[in-house]
């Protein structure tokens, strides 16, 4: 794909539907998961994308063996009960958050190895030190070689004893995840506290879900509260085992975004509003802004009947897609304000910086605190701005990328003319490949 794409707006109503590619978080956790069990497990619906790609690889130069199957989503795994084979290698986690906290967790408890990690230039700037911390705190040996508290490093491992875990966890509940599925490793009852709260809170249901799916524990407990977490559980599955991922989530908020600035109606296959990811509530959030969304047969259907008031909205159980909405903003009949977003400035890049960066380059009255961000459409300043064209920069993070390839679908001056251009719109390789192609295709099916 080219590093500059131009953005071809609807000319008429969207007409279609989409097939969403399976959920980034839950093919990382199953493909984990999966390795703590002693039986093979088949996973259906693996999302193939960079950061899945990036774990597989660094499972296989751990010597788990993995079959995949990427033209039938399938990758096939035989668990090793939790030991990893190799006690001694490097690995790369690149920029995936998931990686980076949930494989240095499971290599942390490893009896007697040595392992070095690092990432990608942008990876090393994301803190690691808290998680690192805890294991320092029960006895675990952490070499940084760059810089205290960020990739690289190297750890000297050992078992886990204690049954009571502190940590703070207040930038992302990716390493209460963590810690949550290697607690069944170290002991059958764990109880982990975090005084200072976390963010994003339903991935922690979504872990707890799938530890109960994948341990086959009759008797499983888990408990999470608001700084505490209890859980008894073992892994005692023995028997082959097949699990099916979930759509994206965050994803299909992009294509039921779309019929509400293009118009028409876009069926969203296999999402709903009730699934494990807490980003399928989204839809909560566009139907407060007026916007229709339906069951229909297959998946949500989303209907663009009005055009979109703002309002004020808390995002932080639902963060991820707080840049979809925020990116169509200039479109919507009033201001909108969304907060509790903090957590995002620490992610693949700081988000609320880059939509505020983005929106006032497109002429947007913007307003910004650590943990908030408000925007005051201005239609006439986008026009004014846009004939000549805007290049939207899109800071190696996927998610800028697709929220503006949706706000660049609107005809904003009625005769097809693409005015929005996204630069490196191969950054959505992270966990959406064929986004912009599923995109084109939409649009060249809706004319039809």
């Amino acid at each position: 794909m080219n590093s500059i794409l131009e953005i071809t707006p609807f000319t008429n109503q969207c007409k279609g539907s989409v097939v969403i590619p399976g959920s980034k978080s839950i093919s990382n956790r199953a493909l984990l998961l999966s390795c703590f069990l002693e039986s093979k497990v088949d996973l259906h619906g693996v999302l193939k994308s960079q950061d899945v790609e990036l774990m597989i690889t660094a499972l296989k130069s751990l010597g788990i063996q993995i079959n995949e199957d990427w033209e039938a989503k399938k990758v096939e795994i035989q668990g090793c009960g939790g030991f990893a084979p190799v006690k001694n290698q490097e690995i790369e986690v690149g920029n995936a958050g998931t990686v980076a906290r949930f494989l240095t967790a499971w290599l942390a408890v490893q009896d007697e190895a040595e392992y070095s990690l690092d990432g990608s230039e942008e990876m090393r700037e994301r803190p690691i030190g808290e998680l690192m911390g805890f294991f320092q705190s029960e006895g675990i040996e952490v070499n940084y070689l760059r810089m205290n508290g960020f990739f690289p490093f190297r750890m000297k491992t050992k078992k886990i004893q204690t049954s009571h875990w502190e940590i703070d966890a207040s930038k992302s509940s990716q390493m209460l995840s963590a810690l949550m599925m290697i607690a069944p490793l170290s002991g059958e009852s764990r109880k982990i506290t975090f005084p200072q709260g976390t963010v994003s809170k339903p991935f922690l249901d979504i872990t707890s879900q799938m530890i109960k799916k994948f341990s086959g524990d009759e008797t499983y407990h888990c408990k999470i509260g608001s700084n505490e977490i209890e859980i008894v559980a073992k892994y005692k599955r023995k028997d082959n085992f097949a699990y099916l991922v979930e759509p994206d989530a965050t994803a299909a908020s992009y294509f039921l975004t779309l019929p509400q600035i293009v118009g028409g109606s876009c069926e969203v296959i296999g999402v709903w509003d009730d699934m494990l990811q807490g980003d399928s509530k989204y839809s909560v959030v566009l139907r407060d802004q007026g916007a229709r969304v339906e069951n229909g047969s297959k998946g949500l259907v989303s209907f663009g009947d009005q055009i979109l008031k703002g309002g004020k909205y808390d995002f932080n159980d639902i963060s991820d897609t707080f840049l979809t909405l925020a990116a169509i903003s200039p479109l919507l009949s009033t201001p909108l304000e969304i907060y509790g977003i903090s957590h995002t400035r620490l992610q693949e890049t700081d988000r609320i910086s880059a939509m505020v960066n983005e929106l006032k380059k497109l002429g947007q009255e913007v307003l910004e605190t650590k943990d908030s961000i408000k925007i005051r459409p201005d239609l006439n300043k986008l026009k004014e701005l846009a004939r000549n064209q805007v290049s939207i920069d899109t800071y190696e993070d996927h998610r800028v990328a697709m929220s503006f390839g949706i706000l660049g679908s609107f005809d904003l001056f009625g005769k097809g003319l693409p005015w929005l251009k996204i630069k490196n719109p191969g950054c959505c390789s992270k966990t959406y490949p064929d986004f912009f192609e599923q995109l084109e295709n939409l649009r060249v099916g809706s004319a039809t």
